[in-house]
């Protein structure tokens, strides 16, 4: 990688002033009576600000950006586990993104009882993680679809092993991007 490369990491949702109030919205524990409809418009909201404001300058400007999440986790959460369907999701979002696409997407696979009770050991988590265990499965079954669609996009990686193995797998899934940076 070049000397003068910028890493942007990017928290999704959220980010922005704008997408961290929406971000709230959705996941506010009180908002138990959202429509699946609502939560699947405001995820795009909050992507589309987040591109305007934060994606597209920086990419203007050359950096190399770290999403936390993006289309994807809609296609699966609010697609497959709210059963509102793929493509209305990715209608959607492809509207919101203006035509911003990852270049990787690393799927962190975890049975999903024991990557809820990783995200809820230290509280009681936000409106989407204390869905019971059911939704969290149709959601697991949803990237394992999402990675079926999309192979060439998405990168599996084995989160069940330690964070050092985990890390070279890591390293293994982004090594042709890196190394096309430096040509």
């Amino acid at each position: 990688m070049k000397r003068n490369t910028i890493l942007l990491q990017l928290e999704k949702p959220g980010g922005t002033r704008i997408s961290e109030k929406i971000r709230d919205i959705i996941l506010d524990n009180e908002n138990i009576e959202m429509s699946f409809v609502t939560e699947a418009l405001l995820y795009a909201a909050s992507r589309a600000q987040h591109v305007h404001e934060k994606i597209l300058p920086a990419l203007k400007e050359g950096k190399i950006i770290i999403c936390e999440r993006f289309v994807h986790s809609s296609l699966v959460y609010q697609g497959i586990g709210r059963g509102i369907g793929i493509e209305k999701i990715k209608e959607i979002n492809d509207f919101a993104i203006q035509g911003v696409k990852p270049d990787i997407t690393l799927f962190f696979n975890i049975d999903p009882e024991v990557a809820l009770k990783r995200k809820t050991s230290k509280n009681r988590g936000d409106r989407l993680e204390q869905e019971d265990i059911n939704f969290h499965k149709e959601v697991y079954k949803g990237y394992l679809k999402i990675k079926e669609m999309y192979p060439d996009e998405i990168k599996l990686i084995d989160a069940s092993k330690n964070i050092e193995e985990v890390f070279e797998q890591i390293k293994k899934a982004i090594e042709p991007l890196l190394q096309d940076l430096e040509s």
